[in-house]
């Protein structure tokens, strides 16, 4: 018998009707995401099902109009329960990456990308200690 943890990685999502998959960039980054963190055996594809569809039960509960907005969302939020379960990033670790992306794109100029360094900086130059 298959253990639900043999069910094949979910593939990415087909194109239809000659329709975007993806309106917005993050809808993207919010399905890779989850996709790679699967591969690398953070939580298993039945976990993000799971979470992903407790979610998506959450907002027809509450009214919300379905929508691919609604789905993302959706996403978004089962994909921050996992990772917030699972205790791969503290709490800490979010307001503190939270924080350099906040403070990185308020000092980047208008039509420049938003950059941080793999430690959360917002790649601006500091003026080294003059002793």
């Amino acid at each position: 018998m298959n253990s639900p943890e043999a069910v094949p990685l979910p593939q990415p999502l087909a194109n239809q009707d000659n329709e975007a998959v993806f309106q917005e960039a993050w809808h993207a980054q919010v399905i890779s995401l989850a996709f790679n963190l699967v591969e690398r055996g953070e939580f298993s594809n039945v976990q993000w099902s799971d979470a992903l569809g407790a979610e998506l039960a959450k907002a027809r509960d509450s009214g919300i109009q379905e929508d691919s907005n609604t789905y993302y969302c959706a996403a978004l939020a089962a994909l921050e329960a996992l990772l917030d379960a699972g205790q791969s990033l503290s709490a800490q670790a979010v307001d503190g990456r939270t924080e350099a992306w906040r403070s990185a794109y308020l000092r980047t100029p208008h039509g420049q990308p938003v950059e941080l360094d793999r430690h959360g900086n917002n790649g601006a130059r500091s003026e080294p200690d003059e002793r």
